[in-house]
């Protein structure tokens, strides 16, 4: 199958000032925000990308056209509202401090999946449109590009763990288990039999073996031999090639 990269958008003055910002519009990267995606557009330069599907919040749609900027070969861009951030209704433009008084606070914090927002949605609904979302268009990429496709979904850091959660066949209960920082990266490819979580949360390190992954296979026993080692299958001349 294809290959996701999921990308939070860069840190905003929202995020620094602890205000719930969710679907506010004008809430744009700040300076440490703009440094982070180039950060990251950089990691990804050295991966050619098929596509780039973007939340419709100007935080996400700055990042990715940030992405886009170092790629090579400009690839195509969406924006898809499946991927936006969480509805948090009457929560949205307060401050976390005053948040965590609420009842509902403990809920979202141990039982994410009981939670449902005020004037807005339920974190199970989040999940359900945003995993959706990313499989559809993963399905797509793929018959495409084909398999060896790689591309991008920037958005939201509760949106990308609810995805990851997901993936990892954890229940939403425990997604707050889940790290996810501004600007970071996780990788996932959904083979025949499940997904494979390839990485999550990262900031930093070379990416340029997400270029070469061969097909989805089974779990190597033992823990394999990590990326940019040759597979068992391979013939002998193309594991000794240069």
């Amino acid at each position: 199958m294809a290959t996701v990269i999921l990308v939070r958008h860069g840190r905003t003055a929202a995020n620094v000032q602890g205000v719930l910002a969710g679907r506010t519009a004008g809430v744009g990267l700040d300076a440490v925000g703009r440094e982070q995606a180039r950060r990251t557009a950089e990691r990804l330069s050295v991966v050619p990308l098929s596509g780039v599907v973007s939340s419709p919040l100007e935080r996400c749609r700055q990042t990715s056209r940030i992405l886009v900027a170092r790629q090579e070969h400009a690839p195509g861009t969406q924006v898809d509202a499946a991927l936006t951030e969480c509805d948090y209704g009457t929560w949205q433009g307060r401050s976390l401090g005053d948040l965590a008084a609420e009842p509902l606070w403990s809920v979202v914090q141990t039982q994410p999946s009981a939670a449902v927002f005020p004037g807005g949605e339920s974190l199970r609904a989040m999940q359900a449109r945003a995993v959706a979302a990313v499989r559809r268009h993963d399905a797509a990429f793929e018959a495409q590009h084909g398999p060896g496709a790689v591309w991008a979904a920037v958005s939201h850091g509760d949106v990308i763990k609810s995805v990851l959660a997901d993936a990892l066949g954890m229940h939403l209960d425990l997604f707050q288990r889940l790290g996810v920082g501004p600007a970071s990266i996780s990788v996932v490819r959904y083979g025949p039999h499940r997904p494979d979580v390839i990485a999550t949360n990262t900031e930093f390190g070379d990416l340029a073996w997400l270029g070469a992954l061969g097909p989805v296979a089974d779990a190597p026993v033992g823990g394999g031999a990590g990326h940019g080692a040759p597979r068992a299958d391979e013939p002998a001349a193309r594991k000794l090639a240069p």
